[in-house]
């Protein structure tokens, strides 16, 4: 299988398994599907404990209103009662006024929050120093026990205005976010490596030969975004590696020198003279009045 180390800019995703038979444009729908599905999984995954610490979201009409203004319009959140979590509500309040602040109570946000670890383990960005392939299944395997941690603590369900049930239900309003710059689809998605865009039409052998052991760095781009930045000639841990070696060489210069001091030849010791004047009662004599 070819191995393809897949980037956004200077910064690694995840690695990808495949063949140099494969086509282009099938390798790029598979590495967007799981590029997207990684950002749905890590923005599912910051919405979560938000949820845990202040419950619900409350109506878009409603967030950031002081609970005087809320009174004042006589504004009502009519899910609040019906999205209950399980064991009963605990009081905690949302300082910047967007959720109910019904929040589970401790056994119940344990379950989120661990599941939340689990999941941001399965897509980590360490999984390629790991040398572990991410697949459209593992993306999968991250989502479904979030979808049934929340199902667990909210049985009845999430309002749906709720980011969190918005997610599940791929009706994400990404418009005027940072999350929406992340994101890149299949239509407009480039491939390159080594400074050459991979066209589509075309199988990866067009470009990498025949061999199904080559593992390469290949990088996603937008369209219209020019050719993102080529690789450096030696990776990060090389640089390090080297300046390690540097500093271990200037270490020992540093010794040999010292271990060519030569001012111990100014001791009485090294004098070859000194048992002469001894015997000759010429030692320890000083120059100078008493």
């Amino acid at each position: 299988m070819v191995q393809l180390h897949v980037k956004r800019g200077d910064e690694s995703q995840f690695l990808f398994d495949t063949t140099v038979l494969a086509p282009v444009e099938s390798v790029i729908q598979q590495i967007t599907a799981i590029y997207n599905g990684r950002l749905k999984v890590e923005r599912i995954c910051s919405e979560i404990p938000e949820l845990a610490d202040h419950g619900t979201p409350l109506p878009p009409n409603m967030q950031g209103l002081t609970e005087e203004q809320i009174v004042d319009l006589n504004l009502i959140d009519e899910w609040e009662e019906k999205c209950v979590p399980s064991g009963g509500p605990v009081l905690r309040r949302d300082e910047i006024g967007r959720r109910n602040g019904q929040a589970p109570n401790d056994k119940m946000k344990e379950v989120l929050m661990r599941t939340v670890e689990e999941a941001k383990a399965l897509i980590s960005k360490k999984q390629v120093q790991a040398n572990v392939c991410v697949t459209m299944e593992m993306i999968k395997d991250a989502l479904d026990p979030l979808r049934g941690a929340v199902m667990i603590v909210y049985p009845m369900g999430l309002p749906p205005h709720d980011p969190i049930r918005m997610e599940f239900e791929d009706r994400e309003d990404l418009s005027g976010t940072q999350a929406s710059l992340q994101v890149v689809t299949e239509e407009e998605c480039q491939l390159w490596w080594a400074g050459k865009e991979m066209q589509r039409g075309k199988k990866l052998q067009d470009y990498i030969g025949k061999n199904e052991k080559t593992k390469l760095v290949v990088k996603i781009q937008r369209k219209g975004q020019g050719a993102p930045g080529r690789e450096p000639v030696i990776t990060e841990e090389q640089q390090k590696q080297m300046m390690m070696r540097q500093y271990r060489r200037q270490e020992e210069l540093k010794k040999l020198d010292e271990g060519d001091d030569d001012s111990h030849m100014d001791s009485e010791w090294t004098d070859r003279q000194a048992l002469r004047k001894q015997f000759q009662g010429l030692s320890n004599i000083k120059w100078g009045p008493r």
